[in-house]
């Protein structure tokens, strides 16, 4: 066999292997948009027929409003990392006419867009958001994740998302060093909607700022905004069952008025040293053997949990529930043990039977930092970048439309189809699907007859 016909050979395999990775990445990228198209209609109708209502100050009008918000809408869909990265794919004339295929819509230049930012409202799209999140609440699609079959649960959390070496906006708060320097940021507080199965969906956002018309003697705080979130979210789902989860800035008379208020319920940490006289009644209950334990314990992962609970413990007039989650794993073959502790105060009153799942239940406060934020700032939608220097307002909105970028994309990826490319036999990651999105819009032109089998593929 001549070293010229081995070449051919090998020749040829190369270029079998690299078609075949071309069609799946195609096939890949197809059930992705496809996945992607079927959210938007079919659980957010409303979506896009909510851009084309909303109020227009333009004088001059080469797009229209619908256009424009899912053409910055999808850039975050489509995890770009800046407008500057989008407007490159925009340039690319076959990715730009297979968006307006694929979504009977024109991709606008990102500065045509950023202009609409600037001098849109930002609580239109807060509206907007509310109401799309009630239509899937109206689904029922989050029902059976419901603590003890009635109450959604409710993260609540602030997270940075903008940091300046010089004042942006006069709503920037502030921070000095310990050397005198000055750094100004953007806090935003956020309540999500979190389930077991690992969805963080924003529910109402709340803005940390400075505003003159404000009475603070102080700057604007986690604590302050709490008390508008709150009022927001109650406006926008007054009939909701609400389950409040909250880290330990939370165990204080504020939050427990406003949940009573509002009939919510609370699972919030309590931190050592916190509410002193809850805690001492807590120890002098211990000490008298009061409390009630229930152990649980995982073959599979070597777990060992033990929960103990105490009902009626009186605070300010009123009776909360202490929980603590001790949490034992052993890791072979080392044989060494990791222990964490958790513990609550609840309004929910315990019982063997419910401990568990209440316990658990205040555990996914993470879910609205893992799921919610880390991913909103490292995979893929760039949280924290600056998408508008110049304006306060286009930041909010960037900030709205991400979030609901991000429930379109949570459903998406958590699909049978999805789900199946990136199963334990596959060594796909969600980021590397999204790569073969990108290719598929961007290098593959269709035919029209192609299109319809995507469409209804």
């Amino acid at each position: 066999m001549t070293t010229k016909y081995i070449a051919c050979i090998f020749c040829a395999i190369v270029t079998l292997r690299e078609q075949r990775e071309k069609t799946t990445s195609a096939e890949n990228g197809r059930i992705i948009i496809s996945q992607i198209k079927s959210v938007i209609s079919k659980r957010l109708p409303d979506l896009l027929p909510g851009f084309k209502s909303l109020k227009d100050s333009r004088n001059r009008k080469e797009y229209s409003m619908e256009e424009l918000l899912a053409g910055a809408l999808f850039m975050f869909i489509f995890k770009q990392a800046s407008r500057n990265a989008y407007n490159n794919k925009r340039g690319d004339i076959i990715f730009a006419k297979n968006y307006y295929r694929h979504f009977r819509l024109r991709l606008p230049h990102p500065d045509a867009i950023d202009q609409v930012m600037r001098d849109l409202p930002p609580e239109f799209l807060e509206e907007l958001k509310a109401q799309l999140v009630s239509h899937l609440i109206e689904k029922k699609l989050f029902r059976k994740f419901r603590l003890l079959g009635k109450y959604y649960l409710v993260a609540v959390d602030a997270t940075g998302i903008q940091t300046f070496k010089a004042r942006h906006c006069e709503h920037c708060l502030t921070k000095t060093s310990k050397n005198g320097v000055v750094s100004y940021f953007h806090y935003v507080l956020e309540a999500k909607l979190v389930t077991s199965s690992g969805h963080a969906i924003s529910l109402a956002s709340e803005f940390i700022e400075n505003l003159e018309h404000r009475d603070f003697d102080k700057q604007d705080c986690e604590q302050k905004a709490f008390v508008r979130l709150a009022a927001k979210i109650k406006r926008h789902f007054p009939r909701l069952p609400i389950c409040v989860l909250a880290d330990g800035l939370y165990p204080n008379e504020t939050t427990f008025s406003i949940c009573r208020k509002n009939d919510w319920r609370f699972i919030i940490t309590l931190k050592e040293g916190c509410l002193k006289t809850f805690n001492e009644e807590v120890g002098l209950l211990k000490a008298t053997a009061k409390g009630r334990s229930v152990y649980r314990a995982s073959k599979t992962t070597r777990t060992l949990l033990d929960y103990k609970f105490m009902n009626d413990i009186q605070y300010n007039k009123h009776d909360y529930s202490w929980v603590s989650c001790i949490e034992t794993v052993t890791h072979l073959p080392e044989m060494t043990k990791k222990v964490q502790q958790f513990v609550y105060i609840t309004d929910l009153p315990l019982t063997p039977d419910n401990v568990v799942p209440i316990a658990d239940g205040g555990r996914l406060r993470w879910k609205i930092e893992n799921e919610g934020f880390n991913t909103q700032k490292n995979l893929g939608y760039e949280l924290e970048h600056k998408f508008s220097r110049v304006s306060y307002n286009a930041m909010q909105n960037y900030y709205q439309l991400l979030q609901i970028a991000h429930m379109i994309n949570q459903f998406a990826e958590k699909s049978r189809d999805l789900v199946l490319l990136t199963n334990a036999h596959s060594k796909q990651t969600i980021k590397d699907l999204w790569e073969k999105l990108l290719t598929f819009m961007a290098s593959i032109p269709y035919t029209e007859a192609q299109l319809q089998e995507f469409m209804t593929g």
